[in-house]
């Protein structure tokens, strides 16, 4: 076997097509409902927040979506994206294991968002929209949709949860250097945002109400469409040319998986790196263990009830069946903003019940302890977010350690933490804690789901 560390894939072997998981899926999943009838949504519903060309994407169940050639053309910036062997990391570990990471953090906004950005940019483009509300966290799907919308000469406004608000102030630079619009979120420019800060004045914001926020303006605008990040399912199709991309050149190394280790908070990321190696599992091919990382102070996979609830804490969007903490649960101010989310997509939810993929959650400081041994061993700090991944990874290689055994890991590292060091600073000082939730509040949550008799 070769000693090759980075694998590269020229452009015009970029993948022409997203994957659609949904045509391959033993059970179809439980359709989204209309907030007021509980009726299935239709395509008219949705049309007030989307163009129909992503409602058309939504609900569909081919195979292969094509890629629009002015998107390929904006991808080939940074992708194809790198694999990386992590011979460092595996040599510090005192590993058999053989790992490879996917790269995200090399597109311009520095992590996987600008893979359903662009698209999204592009399709409100088309159908004649000016501009697009949205909700981010960290702050990495909101400077993604700025980049986008500057490339299409589309106006963004982001409504950014408060705490990451505070925490990540270059984040928010970044959005306001694209041209975007960005306010902390809960918000007084709405009527969802300014219930919110009647209650409770401080509240530190969840994206639960930064989305309730985005989806108001839009649904208030004719001239407005809202654009999503993650959970949705034509978010996720756009993400799965990370995995086709890691799929080619696996190729190259002669090697496929044994483990995919993705972290998840909505799931985009997670998706986009396992859906294509589990279409190919359940088309008859190498099986493969999916484990999806969740953070212990946001467990939707791990303590979330399987249930249809709404998307977001004013109960504006659609209910979807998903796994949820409820939509009026506040996660701790943990400095992965972009895991803070109540539910899990229900695609990624779907496969969960199905016993196709696995779910682990970690508290703060042990992904951070990962996050550092990974930047010692191969350079790339990652975000705060990825280093839930950079955990599982290292669980899984020292497990094939303990047990004498050589397998291929895979992971996605969704982006860079060249952002977050104020988080890295207060680890290094001592200041981070393990932030936790109170029992009492997730039963509360979970007590107040719709009920759907």
């Amino acid at each position: 076997m070769s000693d090759t560390v980075k694998f590269v894939l020229d452009e015009e072997r970029m993948p022409k097509a997203w994957y659609n998981i949904a045509a391959d899926l033993p059970q179809p999943t439980p359709p989204p409902l209309h907030p007021g009838t509980h009726q299935p949504l239709g395509p008219a519903d949705l049309e007030p927040l989307f163009p129909m060309a992503l409602i058309e994407q939504e609900v569909s169940t081919e195979r292969w979506i094509e890629i629009p050639r002015p998107v390929r053309d904006i991808y080939r910036q940074w992708r194809p994206s790198p694999l990386f062997r992590a011979r460092r990391l595996e040599q510090a570990l005192g590993t058999p294991a053989r790992i490879y990471y996917k790269y995200e953090g090399v597109s311009p906004a520095g992590s996987h968002k600008p893979n359903t950005a662009v698209p999204q940019a592009f399709y409100n483009k088309e159908a004649g929209i000016k501009r697009l509300a949205t909700e981010t966290g960290a702050g990495q799907w909101g400077s993604s949709l700025a980049f986008a919308g500057a490339l299409f000469g589309i106006q963004v406004t982001v409504f950014q949860v408060r705490v990451s608000y505070d925490q990540k102030p270059y984040r928010r630079a970044l959005m306001e250097a694209y041209g975007a619009k960005c306010i902390a979120s809960p918000s007084t420019t709405t009527e969802s945002g300014r219930a919110i800060l009647e209650q409770n004045p401080n509240h530190t914001g969840s994206l639960g109400i930064a989305i309730s926020e985005a989806v108001e303006v839009a649904a208030k605008d004719p001239a407005t469409k809202y654009a999503l990040g993650s959970v949705l399912n034509h978010v996720l199709l756009h993400q799965t040319i990370v995995g086709q991309e890691a799929m080619l050149q696996l190729e190259q190394a002669g090697d496929y998986p044994d483990v995919i280790v993705g972290c998840t908070g909505g799931g985009s990321n997670f998706g986009g790196i396992a859906f294509p190696f589990i279409g190919e599992q359940l088309r008859g091919k190498k099986k493969v263990r999916v484990v999806a990382v969740e953070p212990a102070a946001c467990p939707s996979l791990t303590r979330g009830k399987y249930a249809y609830d709404f998307g977001d804490t004013a109960h504006l969007s659609p209910l979807v069946k998903m796994h949820t903490l409820g939509s009026t649960f506040t996660p701790p101010g943990f400095h992965a903003g972009g895991l803070r989310y109540h539910g899990m997509a229900p695609l990624v939810s779907h496969l969960k019940e199905l016993g196709l993929i696995e779910a682990v959650a970690y508290p703060q400081t042990t992904v951070f302890e990962a996050g550092l041994t990974f930047a010692r061993a191969e350079g790339i700090l990652p975000a705060p977010e990825a280093n839930h991944a950079v955990k599982g990874a290292i669980d899984e290689a020292l497990r094939c350690k303990e047990e004498g055994t050589s397998k291929v890991i895979l992971f996605n590292l969704c982006g860079h933490g060249h952002f977050d060091m104020a988080a890295y600073s207060e680890f290094a000082a001592g200041r981070l804690n393990d932030a936790s939730y109170a029992e009492g509040e997730l039963a509360m949550a979970l007590a107040g789901l719709p009920s759907m008799a």
